[in-house]
């Protein structure tokens, strides 16, 4: 075949000849960039994983204010309620002052040594639990008060333990009821 030959029939089929060339130039894309595709649709992914994330923050922020209003409420409800460890003769006088309300006799009480912060990082929260040891005698209605005035008290309350026994004449059962408890009010060292 001579060249005016392949050019008349080269021009007899324009549209054949033109697929022909398209089909070509396609199939030598795809080969070249075929290697592509594993990082492309791996780029799609993380595109797309963003995009959903961004939607989701997007929509959830939509009632931040009203969400950060109610915590700055809740966080000035708690304030006056929380201990202060350094503050051992305030912290003390809480338990004092439900002694003389229900009758009953305080004979041990003290401030149990904060336990140090580990050395992972910061605490989440700026709270923590301020141990007390309590020993108190009475009767038992008035153990049961003291008790109860301690969880509705003006502190938030955490009984970790609490013990029960006789501390008067145990031949013949008379005399005060002793109980000591461990505790911890919610405060902040």
């Amino acid at each position: 075949m001579t060249d005016k030959e392949l050019i008349a029939l080269l021009k007899k089929n324009p549209i054949g000849v033109g697929c022909g060339v398209l089909a070509i130039a396609l199939g030598a894309a795809l080969y070249f960039r075929s290697d592509g595709l594993p990082a492309a649709s791996a780029k799609l992914d993380q595109v797309s994983a963003e995009g959903q994330r961004l939607t989701a923050n997007i929509k959830n922020a939509a009632q931040l204010h009203e969400q950060l209003a109610a915590l700055a409420a809740a966080d000035q409800e708690v304030e006056p309620r929380i201990v202060h460890a350094g503050e051992l003769a305030k912290n003390l006088q809480y338990f004092y002052k439900i002694e003389a309300e229900t009758g009953t006799k305080l004979t041990d009480l003290h401030q149990n040594a904060m336990m140090p912060a580990t050395a992972k990082g910061p605490a989440k929260t700026t709270y923590s639990g301020i141990s007390f040891s309590v020993t108190v005698e009475g009767e038992y209605t008035a153990l049961l008060d003291f008790l109860r005035r301690l969880e509705n008290g003006s502190h938030y309350c955490r009984v970790l333990t609490a013990t029960m026994s006789l501390s008067g004449n145990e031949v013949d059962r008379t005399g005060p009821l002793r109980l000591i408890i461990t505790l911890e009010l919610l405060g902040q060292s």
